[in-house]
């Protein structure tokens, strides 16, 4: 009974939407045509709509020396490709949120009653996701009389993730492969949340809903430059303090120093752990009870303070074997020289008197999340358009900013619309 009520008043919906869309003295459509254009009437056009298709009605402008046209009507309601605004918004969405077009295709039939073919979200996600890029990129941070409060504490993460690619993608791409080639082609992450308190226990507390997030495939500058406007709308220029939290990649470093000059830099403590691990490991090759033992203590220690005094000990430790293979001593000595390496981003007991996050559970859950649950779906090969506009649909779904860049991109696709009516001079010279 409750479908079939819902079938009725969606053909009802149809029928009055038609009838609106088709009232020239509700929606006229009267613009002049412009250089070198022929005015054709009554071009219909089959409008899919949340509703269902609608037949549309409209004047159709030819340009013949470039071969183009218009439809007016078309950007008046600012339809996509036959789609309307709500309905192409709507298929942008579970384009990208589902765990692949199919699904999403399906989810919008069953919750919505809304039929569209699996390779048209495909395809609107590709139409969409450039301009949206362009449109984020307008937007501006919240002024003082917005009403949000400043953050007291702004994070900003980073990290890495492959994702399987199609052949022609990997073409010359070197990788881990055993032929010295590549099988996933690696999409970067950023992350900006905000922290306002800590717990009882003065546990820092991320604050609700504030994650944000950007990707791309291209370089490591690209993601910091996204990533910095990421911050900078999430309200970096008020915060109180920034801190950037990362793991060993050099380039991640790199990046939070030419983007966050000042912040505070943290080495992810669980990633330094590993290398703790590992050292005790190699000190105790030959008892595992004993590794364990060291390794615990020594994580214990450097939570509550720093690597210092474990790295100290390990280096008695080397001094007091001089018998230790050279091998041995080779994996010891790395391990102690790399904590030494971020000697400045490894004070945890500092951190944690302050109440700063010392981990980037964030952004690891986010490649998981994001990027994994998405773009690395089994059987999945992507282009590497295709990944870049997934990945960048993903992270607008994802965060605050989605309906802001979509509003902000009807401006954008209105004003290339505008430039593109500029008919070269000689056009216009035999227009006239």
């Amino acid at each position: 009974m409750e479908l079939g009520l819902r079938e009725a008043l969606f053909r009802d919906a149809r029928r009055l939407l038609e009838a609106l869309c088709n009232d020239r003295g509700l929606l006229p459509d009267e613009e002049p045509a412009g250089t070198l254009e022929v005015c054709h009437s009554g071009r219909a056009l089959n409008v899919r709509t949340l509703f269902g298709p609608i037949r549309l009605v409209r004047r159709y402008l030819h340009h013949p020396p470039s071969g183009t046209g218009r439809a007016p009507l078309d950007e008046v309601l600012g339809l996509e490709g036959g789609y309307t605004p709500a309905l192409a918004r709507l298929v942008c969405r579970a384009a990208s949120t589902m765990p692949s077009f199919r699904q999403g295709a399906e989810a919008l039939g069953e919750l919505a009653a809304i039929h569209v073919e699996a390779r048209q979200l495909g395809r609107l996600a590709a139409a969409a996701a450039p301009g949206l890029r362009d449109a984020l990129a307008t937007i501006e941070a919240p002024g003082a009389s917005s009403g949000n409060p400043k953050p007291p504490v702004l994070y900003a993460e980073c990290d890495g993730t492959g994702t399987p690619m199609r052949k022609e993608v990997l073409a010359g791409r070197a990788g881990r492969q055993e032929d010295g080639g590549a099988k996933t082609r690696e999409a970067k992450l950023g992350c900006v949340f905000t922290q306002s308190g800590t717990d009882e226990d003065g546990c820092a507390v991320r604050d609700p809903a504030s994650t944000s997030y950007v990707g791309t495939y291209g370089g490591c500058r690209d993601i910091a430059v996204l990533l910095r406007q990421e911050a900078v709308r999430r309200g970096l220029g008020g915060a109180s303090r920034v801190v950037c939290i990362g793991d060993g990649a050099a380039w991640i470093w790199k990046n939070f120093e030419l983007t966050f000059p000042g912040a505070v830099q943290i080495l992810d403590y669980y990633h330094a752990s590993e290398y703790v691990v590992e050292m005790a490991v190699e000190i105790h090759d030959g008892d595992a009870g004993k590794a364990e033992a060291l390794h615990t203590r020594w994580r214990r220690e450097m939570k509550r303070g720093c690597p210092e005094t474990l790295v100290a000990e390990a280096r008695s430790m080397l001094a007091a074997h001089p018998g230790w293979s050279g091998e041995k001593r080779a994996g010891i000595e790395s391990k102690i020289a790399y904590l030494e390496s971020h000697a400045g981003r490894t004070d945890y007991g500092e951190y944690r008197a302050r109440g700063y996050f010392i981990g980037s559970g964030v952004i690891e859950a986010g490649c998981k999340t994001v990027v994994g649950s998405r773009l690395k779906q089994s059987g999945m090969f992507w282009s590497e358009a295709g990944a870049e506009n997934i990945l960048s649909l993903r992270c607008l779904c994802l965060g605050p900013h989605f309906d802001a860049a979509w509003t902000e991109r009807r401006k954008l696709l209105k004003q290339q619309k505008l430039r593109a009516r500029r008919w070269l001079p000689e056009e216009s010279s035999k227009a006239a």
